[in-house]
């Protein structure tokens, strides 16, 4: 093993507890004009978040107190989560819950105001934004507390064999206009909890939540996990719990020192009382796991259609790309990056370390205008890097977002006779210059560049960020400033630098399906899932055949597995489904830059009859005398209570396992991992950066200045 590799081993272990340093962000929580002298109080927030089947619920409660002699209004805001949809608003009216409908959005605002107006108990949940929830209670009463919970859905993100899920508390500090106008009380009064319980059906063997130092993490078995946060910052225990990577760590001892340095690392009781930062879990999922086909599905008796999800998981059949490649990296320096910088900066040189000895690159930065790092293309030798490492640590954020410049600046000296890639890394609105949609997307369409994103904090504008990815058929990736962010973008760029399938499609034959929507353009990387939610009818055994391209050779998966006639442990399907549904006509509009107007109805009406909040619908809560007056069904109620059960059901009972081709599998080979590969050699990076996030950038930092001097 070479020395600089026992160098990075060592840091690790001794430095394993080293933190980002970065700069207070805007945070979620209520919102209170300034100069009002009267504030509401988060007396309670407790999250409790269910992760199975390949999907999560989170489930959120907020008691809010008003220490005042006048009656207020709650106004509560919250990111949109990626990929959530939120199924249930709840506010307590008379010690009693009452779980919100949904209706159209201006119907919605005008029931909550008259509500509101006559002094009766109502709430209202709307999507503000592309980024941002409110959440709206009237009226909160003098010297007294009131109640609500949010719960929202959204599919599980497992990729290379590392499952990531967060919880978004960051507000993203874009709204330049609502933090002139508002003041943000993101402290808890009294207590946070967070509660996450993992059931896989497949082995898991460690989690870590990197950010949480103070996390309590145990599991019952290798299938089922749990994670504890709470306000008590003086409990202290170990953030990571799993078992010892002997591939990569030469000597046992020394594995277990570094855990112990870890769990010895103190605890925050400031920050564990504040909404402030967002919560990012990690899992790991055993290696040696095979590519699979995993399917959920939901129909109730008697029901002429159900609906499914598949989770296509493929084997290892994607070979390295040895050609060398050229490399742009487009880095945000706006001044609403202020918060997220040191942490862009680090991830981009421990990026840049790990490029091929082939390639080049080239490094720009943009605000409301373009720098480039060094003169023209560069290779990858250490003095190159260490060069741009150099002036990155002394790059500073400022000014606006011309982001239309800094990807215009990286297209246009593309060499056509390399494979090219750019990676943009921003948290923000384009601001400056031009700012519409199309623009965007004429500009990258026109392109024989692959476009990868990286996007920073709940800020962003994340619709128009990944429609432009879509058209240049890469992918994005949106990051917390809680996530192992190196780990994150090595594994972007180990992506790309295996082939990929292209043109993929599956078809299901022997059963009757309708509706499909899939989570993937007709690009697959190496580790990346693609989920296709749809209808079926009748039930028994399908043949489904995953088509694709591989360096323009034609490649066919087949498998056999059966649809139920009944199944009712996860009714949830059916509004990720919707969900999905919704989320591709957007995507549609994206893509071409149109705008939904053509198709709202089509939004409204699914998000009515699933249940959903959308740009078009919002969720009403009234007392139920109010909701019978104003004809509102109480379809969601139902929807839920049934959705409820299932859940319990599912607790009490043990974890199910939903690989379908295990008798006749699609794909021979394992599934990729990020996660170490077993036998010796050279350690990898991302198991590295999984265990202990910070310690490789700062050796290499330390070893190239050394070079330097």
């Amino acid at each position: 093993m070479n020395t600089l590799v026992k160098k990075v081993k060592s840091a690790a272990i001794t430095l394993g507890c080293l933190l980002i340093s970065i700069t207070q962000v805007n945070a979620s929580g209520l919102l209170t004009p300034k100069g009002s002298n009267t504030q509401l109080q988060i007396q309670d927030h407790t999250v409790t978040v269910t992760i199975e089947d390949g999907y999560a619920i989170t489930t959120v409660e907020n008691t809010f107190f008003n220490p005042s002699t006048s009656e207020l209004e709650a106004v509560y805001e919250f990111p949109v989560p990626e990929n959530g949809s939120v199924a249930e608003f709840t506010v307590w009216i008379d010690n009693k819950p009452i779980i919100g409908e949904v209706v159209e959005k201006q119907r919605a605002k005008q029931l909550y105001e008259t509500e509101k107006a006559a002094g009766r108990d109502a709430g209202l949940t709307e999507k503000k934004s592309f980024y941002r929830f409110e959440s709206s209670v009237s009226p909160v009463r003098p010297q007294q507390t009131t109640k609500t919970r949010l719960v929202y859905m959204q599919a599980a993100d497992v990729e290379g064999g590392i499952g990531r899920y967060i919880y978004p508390l960051e507000e993203g500090g874009t709204d330049q206009a609502k933090l002139d106008f508002w003041q943000t009380d993101s402290k808890v009064s009294s207590s946070f909890n967070f509660d996450l319980k993992l059931r896989s059906g497949f082995p898991v063997d460690a989690v870590r939540a990197p950010a949480h130092s103070h996390a309590t993490i145990s599991k019952s078995d290798a299938q089922n996990w749990h994670l504890a946060i709470t306000n008590n910052g003086a409990a202290v225990s170990t953030p990571i719990v799993g078992e010892p990577i002997s591939a990569d760590i030469d000597n046992q001892e020394e594995q277990r020192i570094a855990e112990f340095a870890i769990a010895e690392t103190p605890g925050n009781s400031e920050a564990a009382n504040a909404l402030n930062q967002d919560v990012v879990v990690y899992w790991r999922l055993q290696q040696d796991l095979p590519g699979a086909i995993e399917l959920v599905a939901h129909r109730e008796p008697g029901k002429r259609r159900g609906t499914f999800m598949l989770t296509v998981t493929p084997g290892v059949d994607l070979q390295p790309i040895t050609k060398g490649s050229d490399w742009v990296f487009v880095l945000d320096r706006s001044g609403s990056m202020s918060g997220k910088y040191q942490t862009l900066m680090d991830a981009t040189s421990q990026a840049l370390s790990k490029l091929a000895d082939e390639d080049r690159f080239r490094v720009l930065l943009f605000d409301d205008r373009v720098e480039e790092l060094g003169t023209g293309w560069m290779n990858t030798s250490d003095i190159s890097v260490a060069k741009i490492t150099k002036a990155l640590d002394n790059s500073s954020p400022g000014g606006g977002t011309d982001l239309y410049k800094g990807l215009y600046t990286a297209i246009k000296k593309l060499d056509s006779d390399r494979t090219s890639s750019i990676v943009l890394i921003t948290d923000g609105v384009a601001n400056v210059g031009k700012t519409e949609k199309q623009d965007f997307l004429n500009l990258m369409s026109k392109q024989d560049v692959r476009l990868f994103t990286a996007i920073m904090g709940n800020g962003a504008d994340r619709p128009m960020l990944e429609a432009m990815t879509k058209a240049s058929k890469g992918f994005a990736t949106s990051v917390s400033n809680s996530d192992d962010i190196m780990g994150i973008m090595l594994s972007a760029i180990e992506k790309v630098k295996y082939q990929a399938m292209h043109d993929v499609s599956l078809d299901i034959k022997g059963i009757k399906t309708s509706d499909l929507v899939s989570s993937k353009t007709a690009t697959l990387y190496r580790g990346q899932q693609m989920v296709i939610f749809g209808h079926y009818y009748g039930d028994g055994q399908a043949l489904a055949v995953l088509n694709a391209k591989i360096s323009g050779q034609s490649k066919q998966y087949k498998t056999k597995f059966s649809f139920p006639k009944q199944a009712t442990s996860n009714p949830e399907i059916e509004r990720l489904w919707a969900y999905a549904t919704i989320a591709q006509l957007k995507d549609k509009s994206n893509y071409l830059g149109t705008k939904l107007d053509d198709d709202s109805s089509a939004i409204i009406n699914t998000a009515i009859e699933y249940g959903l909040v959308t740009d078009y619908t919002s969720m009403i809560v009234m007392t139920d005398e109010q909701f019978e007056a104003n004809g509102i069904k109480r379809n969601n109620r139902k929807r839920r209570e049934s959705e409820q059960a299932a859940q319990n059901n599912r607790v009490a009972s043990p974890v199910t396992q939903r690989q379908v081709d295990q008798n006749a599998p699609a794909f021979t080979a394992k599934r990729p991992s990020y996660s170490g590969g077993g036998g010796g050699g050279a350690i990898n990076p991302l198991t590295l950066l999984l265990m202990m996030p910070i310690a490789l950038a700062w050796l290499r930092r330390r070893i190239i200045g050394n070079r330097l001097q």
